[in-house]
């Protein structure tokens, strides 16, 4: 999949930098990773201010998206897949 439009998709926060979307997943999620821009999720490669941070919460991924002309997005996304590659990358 190379288009998060793809996937379903909740969108937890609109318009929000990505400082405030770091901070967001830090404060609100227990599991939270740290990675570059250019990391692959859901087929997409992330843009970001480095570092750019992911949540965990179950099954779902917590992630800031930005759509061209539209801005940034912070999703929550199911992902169990994407949960344990992200797990065993940051084992590396």
């Amino acid at each position: 999949m190379s288009c998060i439009e793809q996937i379903e998709y909740e969108i937890v926060l609109q318009g929000a930098s990505f400082r405030e979307s770091a901070e967001f997943i830090r404060s609100h999620f227990s599991e939270w990773h740290e990675v570059e821009p250019g990391y692959e999720l859901f087929g997409a490669h992330l843009i970001g201010v480095p570092p750019v941070v992911l949540g965990v919460e179950g099954e779902d991924v917590i992630f800031p998206y930005t759509k061209p002309c539209r801005g940034t997005f912070l999703l929550r996304a199911r992902g169990p897949e994407e949960i344990a590659r992200l797990r065993e990358w940051r084992k590396k």
